[in-house]
C-alpha cells in the first residue's frame, strides 16, 4: 500500500512499512524513510507504481485549466478536493486523477484558498480579476525588464530611464526593475553603476555628475529662485544721505557680489579717515519674506571653480553689489587714525557710497605687491590709499599680536576655467593685497561686534577656544584671530549670518528697535544650520577643486609629478592642491621630496593612481 501525502506544503508519494495509527514509516521512491503523521495523508494507492505516479499526476495537471475549474466550483462554500474532481471527471475520482485536482488546487492560491486538509473555496471574483491583473503586470515587468537588461548590455539608455536617471545615479530605489537591471548589467560588465550610465551616453560630463548630486542632495527644489528672481518687495529707495567720499573695492576677477569697498580721506595734521563700506542688502530685504526665508534656506553662496550658486538671485545681487560708477546703500565705519597709525576714534553710519573702481586681484598684483612697495616705486591711481591702508594693516595685524611673516609659507590656489580650459595659479596668503582686505574685514567684524555688545543687541558670534571655532549668540574671544569678539558683518550678500547681523547694526544705528532677540528661534535656527551647510558647502568647494586639479593633470598629459610627504605614504602634490596616498612610499621624513608616476586617473571616483619613483634632493 502506498499514500500521497503532505509534508510542508509539498506533496509527497511513499510506500507504507508499518502503520501505527496515529503515525506511519514509509520509504520515498528514492529510498529514504521517514516517519509522517497519519493526518497528513491525503489518499492511499496500489497502483500505479510509485515510481510512475508523480509523472502521470503531472501530466493529468497540465491539462487542467484553474479557470475552468474555478468556473465549476460553488462560490461561497468550502469544498473538498475530491468532490470537485468528481464533478469534473464525472465519476469516482482514480488516486492519480485525485491527485491531479489536489496539486492543481494547490498551485493555484489565486484561484483557491486552501481552508484545511483537502479542503478549499473559491476566491471571490473581485479579488480573482485583482490578482490575475497583478500577475499579468508581474509579467509585463519581468518581460520589460528583460528589455531592459538587454538593452543596457549593448551601452543603450531604454527611454524609459531618462527620467530617472538622477535618481538611479544619486538615491536609487532598488525595489524598481529599473535598478534591478542595472544592477544585473554592472554585474556582467564589472562596471559601477555610473560607469554604465556614462558609457550609456546617461551623464552629460563628469563635472555635471558630480554637480547635479551636491544640487540633488541638498538643493531638492532646483537652484533657480522662480518668482523670486526680480522679487516685488524690494525696496528701492532708501532715502539715504550720500557720503563725500570716493570708494573702491578689492576683490577677485570673477567677483559679482561685492559686499566691501574703502575709502580714504586726508585730515589735518597728517591724519586720515579710513572708511569701510559693506553693501546693505538688508535695507531691502525684509525679515520673513520669501526672499528672506528664501536665503535663510540656502544659508550661504556656494563657490566651486568656475561656477557659483549664489544665496541671492542676480536682481537683488545687481542692485546692492559695490559695482563702479554707481552709487549704492552701505553701512559704513569710519576710523580717523593718526599720522603714526592709531585709530582715535569711530563712528558708523548708514547711507549711500560712491564706489568709483572695482580693483582686481590679477590686474592690481602687478602694482600693488612686495618688491614695489619695498622699492617705493608703487605707481597707480589708487597708490596713496592702498599704500595708507597696507601700512595701517600692518599696524593692525601686530595689535593683535600676530606676525607679519605667520603666513609667508602659506599658498592659496585660483583656478581660472574657460572652455574647459583650466588653469591653476599659486598666490602666496599675506601679500598686500591679501593683508589690506583681510585686516580691514577682521576690524569691521570686531568692532561692529562690539557695538552690539555694548548695546546690549543679540548678534551671532564667531569664537575660537583652544583650536575650536564655534558660533553663539554671545560674544567670545577669538583666539585665532587675537580679538575679543567676533561677528561676522562684512558680507551680507553671501552669508546670511552677516546678514542677520547687519539688520541688527542697522536697528542700533537707527535706535530701532533690534529685530531678533536672545531667544529668537529665527535667528537660533539660522545660526545652527548655517554652521551645518557652510561645512558641507566647503567640502563640496574642496571636491570640486580636486576634481578640477585631475582635469588639469589629463589636460597637461601629466605622468610624472614631484610631490612632497606629508605623513606616512600622504604627499602634496606640486603646483596643484591635490593630496592622495601613495602606498608604494617608503618610510620618508615629512617634508621630503618625491618623484611619481601617475595613471588611471578616474574623473568620477575624483582618484589617481600614484607609484613612488625615486626621492628627490631638494
Amino acid at each position: 500500500m502506498n499514500v500521497f501525502y503532505e509534508e510542508a506544503g509539498v506533496f509527497k508519494v511513499g510506500m507504507i512499512l508499518a502503520d501505527n495509527g496515529n503515525t506511519l514509516q514509509v520509504e520515498a521512491v528514492h529510498g529514504k524513510r521517514s516517519k509522517i503523521k497519519a493526518a497528513s495523508v491525503l489518499l492511499r494507492f496500489d497502483t500505479p507504481h510509485l515510481t510512475e505516479f508523480m509523472n502521470r499526476v503531472q501530466q493529468i495537471c497540465n491539462e487542467l485549466d484553474p479557470n475552468f475549474l474555478w468556473e465549476c466550483c460553488t462560490q461561497d462554500t468550502e469544498f473538498p478536493s475530491e468532490a470537485l474532481a468528481t464533478d469534473y471527471f464525472g465519476h469516482k475520482p482514480s488516486p492519480v486523477e485525485a491527485a491531479a485536482i489536489l496539486q492543481l488546487l494547490q498551485n493555484a492560491p489565486m484561484h483557491f484558498y486552501k481552508k484545511g486538509h483537502g479542503h478549499f473555496k473559491a476566491a471571490p471574483p473581485d479579488a480573482l480579476k485583482a490578482a490575475l491583473a497583478s500577475q499579468e503586470k508581474k509579467r509585463l515587468l519581468a518581460e520589460q525588464q528583460t528589455r531592459y537588461i538587454e538593452q543596457l548590455a549593448c551601452f543603450t539608455l531604454p527611454e524609459e530611464f531618462k527620467p530617472h536617471v538622477a535618481s538611479l545615479l544619486y538615491k536609487p530605489d532598488k525595489n524598481t526593475i529599473e535598478w534591478k537591471a542595472l544592477e544585473k548589467v554592472c554585474s556582467e560588465k564589472k562596471l559601477s553603476p555610473v560607469k554604465l550610465m556614462e558609457k550609456c551616453g546617461a551623464i552629460s560630463s563628469s563635472h555635471d555628475y558630480h554637480f547635479n548630486q551636491f544640487v540633488w542632495e541638498h538643493f531638492p527644489e532646483g537652484i533657480s529662485f522662480g518668482e523670486l528672481e526680480s522679487p516685488a518687495s524690494l525696496h528701492e529707495s532708501f532715502d539715504l544721505p550720500t557720503a563725500e567720499i570716493s570708494a573702491f573695492s578689492i576683490d577677485d576677477a570673477s567677483t559679482t557680489e561685492i559686499d566691501d569697498a574703502f575709502s580714504v580721506t586726508p585730515l589735518a595734521l597728517g591724519s586720515f579717515r579710513i572708511g569701510i563700506h559693506i553693501a546693505a542688502p538688508a535695507l531691502g530685504i525684509d525679515p520673513e519674506s520669501a526672499l528672506d526665508k528664501l536665503a535663510a534656506t540656502r544659508l550661504s553662496t556656494v563657490y566651486l571653480p568656475g561656477n557659483k550658486i549664489t544665496m541671492l538671485p542676480d536682481a537683488i545681487i545687481n542692485h546692492f553689489t559695490l559695482i563702479e560708477n554707481r552709487s549704492r546703500p552701505s553701512v559704513s565705519l569710519y576710523l580717523d587714525v593718526s599720522d603714526d597709525f592709531t585709530v582715535i576714534s569711530s563712528h558708523s553710519k548708514i547711507e549711500n557710497v560712491n564706489i568709483v573702481a572695482n580693483l582686481r586681484h590679477n590686474q592690481l598684483e602687478h602694482y600693488f605687491n612686495d618688491s614695489t612697495l619695498n622699492q617705493g616705486k608703487f605707481e597707480h591711481p589708487f597708490s596713496k590709499e592702498l599704500n595708507l591702508l597696507w601700512r595701517f594693516s600692518c599696524k593692525m595685524e601686530q595689535q593683535r599680536g600676530k606676525s607679519c611673516d605667520s603666513n609667508q609659507d602659506k599658498v592659496d590656489y585660483n583656478f581660472e576655467i574657460v572652455n574647459d580650459h583650466i588653469a591653476i595659479s599659486e598666490r602666496r596668503r599675506g601679500s598686500p593685497i591679501d593683508k589690506v582686505v583681510s585686516e580691514l574685514m577682521i576690524y569691521v567684524n570686531t568692532e561692529w561686534g562690539k557695538q552690539l555688545t555694548d548695546a546690549g543687541i543679540t548678534g551671532i558670534f564667531r569664537s575660537q577656544s583652544n583650536g575650536k571655532v564655534k558660533m553663539s549668540t554671545s560674544p567670545a574671544p577669538h583666539q585665532g584671530l587675537g580679538v575679543s569678539q567676533y561677528a561676522w558683518s562684512s558680507s551680507p550678500m553671501r552669508r546670511y549670518v552677516d546678514l542677520i547681523n547687519q539688520r541688527q547694526l542697522i536697528s542700533l544705528l537707527r535706535n530701532d528697535p533690534p529685530h531678533y532677540n536672545k531667544e529668537s528661534n529665527a535667528l537660533l535656527i539660522a545660526m545652527r544650520d548655517f554652521e551645518a551647510a557652510y561645512s558641507i558647502y566647503g567640502e563640496f568647494q574642496r571636491s570640486m577643486e580636486r576634481y578640477w586639479c585631475l582635469r588639469w593633470l589629463l589636460q597637461e598629459k601629466i605622468q610624472t609629478i614631484n610631490a612632497q610627504v606629508i605623513k606616512e605614504n600622504l604627499v602634496k602634490l606640486d603646483s596643484i592642491p591635490f593630496i592622495t596616498r601613495v602606498p608604494s612610499l617608503p618610510e620618508l621624513t615629512a617634508g621630503t621630496y618625491v618623484s611619481l608616476k601617475l595613471s588611471e586617473i578616474d574623473l568620477f571616483e575624483r582618484s589617481l593612481q600614484a607609484e613612488f619613483m625615486q626621492k628627490l634632493n631638494v
